[in-house]
């Protein structure tokens, strides 16, 4: 498809992070002065996922308040909308945001009023995915989950796990997540980012419906074809795995040794400021690079809506502006 093609398609969007995919203007408002776009992005010469990290500091400086987090939910959404995104799901972390002005729940509710907001102008279905830290404590991501199950069905979809993943492996959550289990919360987990295939098996031992990531199990046959048989989602997202080289190069990304096993294979951003990228970039550059025809793209974004944490009236009504069935 040509690029004009790519962004009329609509689409669907399961993995972007808050803070990483905040607009240069809207951390140029308020920090109260210019900011140059490498203070805010990696380059396509990014050595490392240390480097990746650490364009977060600045915009994680901008959702400190109330009226930062809920102009930040907006700004994501309107930034989605300039190329027809019909449905979102937006993660952060919310104890990255609580100081002593600002607690967890009042944290989720900003962003929630934000995207209750952007939903309204710019008509994009929405679900909040809120992350517990691998380097926070287990007291304080259970507080975070117990607190964030208050709003589940309210605009929160589900949990996540983030953050160094070779440093804090899944071996050391299996209780917080059989705990957010008990809670009702369905969750997604970042495993399989950093180069160790176990972490994706517990993960889905664990209980999650989807893996963040997941390229640790390429040419892990037995292991694909389970998270086939589960119809588990595995979230890709090319530039940024790239980027903080997840993969050597674009030869050992499995995009393609994953859509032909049958993988339930969703496209994403990531993080749309740091990795200078979009929905409709990343599906142009996967169509260039690893020959995903125009035929799979449709697939694609259905896969994205079959393991979304979306409720069934939300997911036909995405299946009828998608035009597939």
């Amino acid at each position: 498809m040509t690029q004009e093609e790519l962004i009329k398609l609509p689409k669907a969007e399961l993995h972007c992070h808050l803070d990483g995919s905040l607009s240069k203007k809207f951390i140029e408002k308020r920090l109260g002065r210019q900011v140059d776009a490498s203070e805010l992005g990696v380059s396509d010469d990014c050595t490392s996922l240390a480097e990746y990290l650490e364009k977060f500091e600045l915009p994680g400086r901008c959702i400190q308040d109330a009226e930062g987090l809920e102009e930040a939910g907006y700004d994501v959404l309107k930034g989605m909308h300039h190329e027809n995104i019909i449905y979102a799901e937006i993660r952060f972390a919310p104890l990255f945001s609580e100081n002593d002005n600002i607690k967890c729940a009042e944290v989720i509710e900003a962003v929630l009023r934000g995207l209750d907001r952007g939903k309204k102008d710019f008509g994009i279905d929405y679900g909040l995915i809120v992350c517990a830290m691998r380097h926070h404590n287990e007291e304080q991501n259970r507080r975070m989950m117990h607190v964030a199950r208050e709003y589940l069905g309210a605009g929160v979809c589900a949990a996540d796990l983030a953050g160094a993943e070779a440093a804090y492996p899944m071996s050391g959550f299996m209780e917080l997540f059989k705990y957010t289990k008990q809670l009702g919360m369905p969750f997604t987990i970042h495993a399989g980012e950093c180069g160790d295939a176990k972490n994706i098996t517990e993960a889905v031992e664990a209980g999650a419906a989807r893996i963040g990531h997941g390229i640790a199990m390429r040419e892990h046959a037995g292991m694909i074809k389970e998270l086939r048989d589960k119809g588990i989602g595995i979230e890709m997202c090319p530039i940024s795995n790239l980027q903080t080289r997840a993969v050597e190069s674009t030869a050992d990304y499995p995009i393609r040794e994953f859509i032909d096993s049958g993988l339930k294979v969703t496209i994403n951003t990531d993080n749309r400021t740091v990795s200078n990228t979009t929905l409709t970039k990343e599906l142009d550059f996967i169509q260039k690079t690893y020959g995903i025809n125009d035929d799979e793209l449709p697939l694609l974004m259905r896969n994205a809506v079959d393991v979304a944490f979306a409720d069934d009236s939300v997911k036909d009504s995405l299946y009828r502006k998608l035009k597939w069935r």
